[in-house]
C-alpha cells in the first residue's frame, strides 16, 4: 500500500492534539505526505499553499464546523477530496455532507486500515477526474478547427447549410471529391450541435481492413479472436452522447452495413464475441467521394442504410468551381512571412486541381522547400501547375472514347501523364494527384489505362 500512498498529499484537520498527532504519525508511516491543522483557518491556509489531494476533517472545530469548512474548501479548491470524521454521526449530517461534496462520512472510531483504504479511493477519484479534464482539453485542442476559407457563392451556401443543419440531431451525408474538406465540415456540424461538449470520433473506412473495421466500430470481448487479449469498447461506445464521423462510408463492406443500420435504428449493438446488448446515443455524420445513389443502384450499398445516413446531404464544391477563393486559401496556408508572386498565383488560379484543397496545400509546402527567398515563384510549383502539358486533341489510339465526354477525356489524359512521369508508381501518382490510392485504382480501371 505504501507504494500507492507516497503519491498522496494528505491534510488532517482536528483540534484534538493527541488524536491528530497519532493519526499523522501513522499515516506518515504508511507512506502518505502528511500536513495537519488544528483549526479551519489553518487548513484553508495550507490548502492555498499546497496542492492537497485528500483532507481528513473532524466535524467539530473551534470557531466553526467541519461542514462549513467543507463548503469553503469545495468552493475554493474543488479538486480536493474531503472525508469527514465525527464522533456522533447522524443521518441528517451525513446527507448534508454528501450534498456539499464530501467523498465520505466516517464515524469514529474507524479502523486505520479501512481509513487508509478510503483515503486511497478518494485520491483515485481525484486522479481520474483530473485525467478526464486533461483528455477533454486535449480533445478540444485536437479539434481546434482549421478555418474553412471561402467567399464564393458555393461556400457561402455551404456555411449557411452547416449553420442550419448543425443543431439538428439527424444523420447527414457529406459528399464531395477527395481533398475538399469533408472532415472540416463534419467538425463544424459537431461544434454547432447540442453535443459539442461531447467528443467527435473519426474513423476512415478506407484505411482499415474489414476485420479490423468491425472491431473498431463495434468493439470486441476478450478472446473474441486471435490477439484479443482484453475487452475493448468500439468507437460507437466511445462516441456515446457525442458524434461519430465515418469517412469514406462508401467503402463500408456489405457485411457491416446491416450492423450499422441496426445501431442507427434503435441504438443497440453487440461487441464481437458478446451476446450482451449495449445501447448508445450517437449522432452519425458520414462522408463519401462516391455517388452513393449509383452504389445503391449497383447493389453495393443497402438502400435502407443509404436513406438512414442521408436525412440531409451537403455537397462540397471542388476547388475548380470556386477559383476566386484560391488567393484567400494561399494567403491562409502560407506563413505570415511568406509571399507569392503574381505569375505563381495566376498559374494556381488557372489549374484544374484534381486533388482540391489538399493538393493546393501540398503544392505550397513543396514550393516553400524549393524557394530561397520566402517567396513562392512559379518555378517552385509542381510542373503540372506552372507548365501544364496541353491535352491532346484526340485520345490515344489505345484509350476508349468516353461517350464524347470531354471532361472525362481530360481526366484520363492527366492520369496517364502523371503515371508515365512517376514510372507507373500508383502510390506516387496518387499523391501528386491529391487523391487516395483506391480512387486512383478505380479511375485506372474505369478508363482502361494499361500500367
Amino acid at each position: 500500500m505504501a507504494a500507492v500512498s507516497r503519491n498522496i498529499d494528505l491534510l488532517i484537520v482536528d483540534d484534538d492534539d493527541d488524536f491528530r498527532g497519532l493519526l499523522s504519525q501513522r499515516m506518515r508511516m504508511s507512506g502518505f505526505r502528511v500536513s495537519d491543522a488544528a483549526t479551519g483557518e489553518k487548513a484553508i491556509e495550507i490548502a492555498e499553499q499546497r496542492d492537497v489531494d485528500v483532507i481528513l476533517c473532524d466535524m467539530v472545530l473551534p470557531r466553526g464546523s467541519g461542514l462549513e469548512l467543507l463548503e469553503r474548501l469545495k468552493h475554493d479548491h474543488p479538486d480536493c477530496e474531503v472525508i469527514l470524521l465525527t464522533g456522533q454521526g447522524t443521518v441528517e449530517s451525513a446527507v448534508k455532507a454528501m450534498k456539499l461534496g464530501a467523498y465520505d462520512y466516517v464515524t469514529k472510531p474507524c479502523p486505520l486500515k479501512e481509513l487508509e483504504s478510503l483515503i486511497e479511493k478518494a485520491y483515485e477519484r481525484k486522479r481520474l477526474q483530473k485525467e478526464n479534464r486533461q483528455l477533454r482539453a486535449m480533445l478540444q485542442r485536437a479539434e481546434r478547427p482549421q478555418a474553412m476559407i471561402g467567399e464564393s457563392r458555393a461556400m457561402q451556401e455551404l456555411f449557411r447549410l452547416i449553420e442550419r443543419a448543425g443543431p439538428s440531431d439527424k444523420a447527414i451525408l457529406i459528399q464531395g471529391e477527395s481533398g475538399t474538406g469533408k472532415e472540416l465540415v463534419a467538425r463544424a456540424l459537431h461544434r454547432c450541435s447540442a453535443r459539442s461538449a461531447k467528443p467527435i470520433v473519426v474513423i476512415n473506412c478506407a484505411a482499415l481492413p474489414e476485420s479490423l473495421l468491425e472491431s473498431e466500430l463495434f468493439g470486441h470481448e476478450k478472446g473474441a479472436f486471435t490477439g484479443a487479449i482484453a475487452a475493448k469498447p468500439g468507437l460507437f461506445e466511445v462516441a456515446d452522447e457525442g458524434t461519430l464521423f465515418i469517412d469514406e462510408i462508401g467503402e463500408l463492406p456489405g457485411s457491416l452495413q446491416a450492423k450499422l443500420l441496426r445501431v442507427l435504428e434503435d441504438g443497440s449493438l453487440r461487441r464481437i464475441g458478446s451476446v450482451k446488448e449495449r445501447r448508445v446515443d450517437v449522432r452519425l455524420l458520414a462522408a463519401t467521394n462516391r455517388k452513393m445513389i449509383d452504389e445503391v443502384n449497383a447493389g453495393r450499398f443497402r438502400e435502407d442504410l443509404y436513406y438512414r445516413i442521408n436525412v440531409m446531404s451537403l455537397e462540397l464544391p471542388p476547388l475548380r468551381e470556386r477559383r476566386d477563393d484560391i488567393p484567400r486559401l494561399v494567403s491562409h496556408f502560407l506563413d505570415p512571412d511568406w509571399t507569392i508572386e503574381d505569375s505563381a498565383l495566376d498559374a494556381m488560379r488557372a489549374y484544374e486541381w484534381p486533388g482540391n484543397v489538399r493538393q493546393l496545400i501540398n503544392a505550397l509546402e513543396r514550393a516553400k522547400i524549393l524557394s530561397d527567398d520566402h517567396v513562392v515563384h512559379a518555378r517552385d510549383l509542381p510542373r503540372e501547375i506552372h507548365a501544364p502539358v496541353p491535352p491532346p486533341l484526340s485520345p490515344p489510339s489505345d484509350s476508349p472514347v468516353v461517350d464524347g465526354d470531354n471532361l472525362s477525356s481530360l481526366e484520363r489524359t492527366k492520369i496517364v501523364e502523371i503515371l508515365m512521369r512517376e514510372g507507373g508508381n500508383k502510390s506516387k501518382a496518387a499523391r501528386v494527384l491529391g487523391i487516395d490510392r483506391r480512387k486512383l485504382y478505380r479511375l485506372v480501371e474505369k478508363y482502361q489505362i494499361q500500367t
